[in-house]
């Protein structure tokens, strides 16, 4: 299944911002550690069947909960962590997630609805 541009960038923003924390919290590995990559992994697959797909909202401000509730709180950590540490090394990443955050959250039933109509 072909992705979006915004669902290419989602995950091109996810995999900085793990890069970053592991790079930070997990030293003397190359690239990711496994927990990591595990994590990493999940969010990919997470985004890949985001029901919204290019109207995606942040996650943050999304009624749909993708994430189970224990994999929620370690991305809301690496996001804590990394967000801030984003804007120098990756300021158009950085600048599309603010963005994305100002973007009102579409409702998943509107949603439906209007694809109903376009068929």
């Amino acid at each position: 299944m072909p992705f979006g541009r915004r669902i290419r960038r989602e995950k091109k923003t996810i995999t900085a911002m793990m890069a970053i924390y592991c790079r930070d919290h997990h030293p003397g590995h190359k690239g990711l550690c496994a927990e990591c990559v595990s994590l990493l992994d999940y969010s990919h697959r997470r985004l890949d069947t985001c029901p919204f797909q290019d109207e995606k909202p942040a996650c943050n401000l999304c009624e749909v909960h993708c994430y189970s509730a224990v994999m929620r709180e370690r991305v809301r950590d690496v996001m804590r962590y990394a967000g801030p540490r984003m804007l120098r090394p990756h300021p158009i990443l950085s600048l599309g997630h603010i963005l994305d955050k100002l973007r009102p959250a579409p409702k998943l039933q509107a949603r439906a609805q209007s694809a109903k109509t376009r068929r």
